[in-house]
């Protein structure tokens, strides 16, 4: 099903960076707001943000990415490895729900072979937007490389790649400010990539994130056609067992606003007809009030609602209601009926509030957070109206979805951590060839 290849990528030269890896690695681009930005520049000269985010106005911008690429190179700031490799990733972490136990989330950064999705090879799990492939694109045209990984799981019940990911040898290890720790090790051995290659090839692969990143790297392929060599039939990406109990699915909450009007005892009455509603105490805390909706979410999907005021409620699905009957919710196939954030979106924001799939997917009444504690505190602060928090989605139900070809709302899942950008580069280069 999927294929695999080992890397031979563009790497950070280590013996130039004194203070390490972490100088100049960066966040992926699309969670990097102005202010990170100038941070990361000020970090160091060569940070990757410089490539992922370049300066400019318009287009030209694209164009300063491909020479600042381009001196890069030349200096020696980046160099090719001399083998092919998978680079097996570990982060270490603490939870950002308040957990005291470090967590290890172990992955690989490979190479995989481009396919539609209509192959049923690489499964999405949610729409994407036209506005960051566009922006992407031109990025991928100007320095025709692949600078950011995408994130996909397979499927490893019995952890069979396990071993053969051990017998990489640890090429750098650093921690970020996050206070985050990183190792990146090499995996050579000719029988451990066999094996890594064979073991990935029983599964599809579900991308967990960066769906733009991958429907760009399609649309480039197609674009530059078979005369641009094998590089370009590739996607980098950071592969995680989907099966791996250390894979941590965190929730990301809605918080909703700039509604014509809003009435927290208007939509908790009206809510009754589809949900038990369950008055929380007032003023609870958004950590009190999550634990409350941990405990119902076994019960069946639910959400808590909190309005400025202190005011709050659990929310969840009757036993009696059959959605195949629900004004917005029938015409979805059941497999998104099961889930939390396609019953809040086409349940409570379409039907209750008005949120049309349309403003739902431009973001005019959402903002999304996954901080509840920050985002209650600017709720009480008079930002938005409403704050929806969510209980996580768990992977198995995201593959369900995506296997049955469907696909969530935006945001229904967030990984933790992020995959860094600028650990490995792939390059699109016509003259270079794959190792398969």
């Amino acid at each position: 099903m999927a294929e695999i290849a080992p890397l031979t990528p563009l790497r950070f030269d280590l013996s130039k960076l004194p203070g390490g890896l972490s100088d100049v690695v960066a966040p992926p681009y699309d969670v990097i707001d102005d202010a990170q930005k100038q941070a990361l520049k000020a970090r160091h000269s060569n940070n990757v943000v410089r490539l992922i985010l370049p300066d400019g106005e318009g287009d030209a911008r694209y164009g300063e990415a491909a020479r600042v690429l381009g001196d890069w190179r030349d200096q020696g700031v980046l160099v090719r490895d001399n083998e092919p490799a998978f680079y097996r990733y570990d982060q270490t972490f603490l939870p950002p729900d308040g957990g005291k136990t470090g967590i290890t989330r172990r992955g690989f950064l490979a190479l995989v072979k481009l396919h539609p999705f209509s192959d049923r090879v690489v499964l999405p799990h949610e729409r994407t937007l036209s506005g960051p492939k566009e922006d992407r694109l031109k990025l991928f045209r100007a320095t025709k490389t692949n600078l950011s990984p995408g994130f996909m799981l397979y499927r490893d019940p019995r952890g069979e790649l396990e071993a053969p990911l051990e017998s990489g040898h640890v090429v750098t290890e650093f921690a970020t400010a996050d206070g985050i720790h990183h190792v990146l090790a090499k995996v050579t051995a000719r029988d451990a990539i066999r094996a890594i290659v064979d073991g990935v090839a029983k599964s599809s692969l579900l991308i967990a994130d960066g769906h733009h990143r991958y429907e760009t790297a399609l649309r480039y392929r197609d674009e530059v056609g078979a005369a641009a060599g094998t590089e370009s039939r590739y996607f980098m990406v950071f592969l995680v067992n989907g099966d791996d109990p250390n894979l941590v699915v965190f929730p990301t909450h809605r918080h909703v606003h700039s509604l014509a009007s809003f009435s927290f005892d208007d939509l908790t009455t009206r809510a009754a007809d589809t949900f038990v509603v369950r008055a929380l105490a007032a003023g609870i805390s958004a950590e009190a009030a999550t634990r409350e909706l941990a405990v119902a979410g076994k019960v069946g999907p639910s959400f808590c609602v909190l309005a400025k005021g202190g005011r709050a409620a659990l929310l969840t699905l009757r036993g009696d209601v059959d959605l195949s009957k629900h004004p917005t919710l029938g015409d979805k196939p059941e497999v998104l009926r099961k889930t939390d954030v396609a019953i809040l979106h086409g349940g409570v924001l379409e039907a209750l509030l008005g949120i049309t799939p349309e403003m739902q997917a431009a973001k005019s009444n959402i903002w999304y957070a996954q901080d509840a504690r920050g985002a209650s505190a600017e709720l009480e602060a008079g930002k938005g109206q409403a704050l929806f928090l969510m209980n996580a989605t768990p992977v198995g139900q995201v593959r369900d979805v995506a296997e049955a070809g469907e696909v969530m709302p935006q945001k229904s899942t967030f990984f933790f951590p992020k995959v860094l950008t600028g650990l490995a580069i792939h390059t699109l280069d016509p003259e270079r060839t794959v190792a398969r």
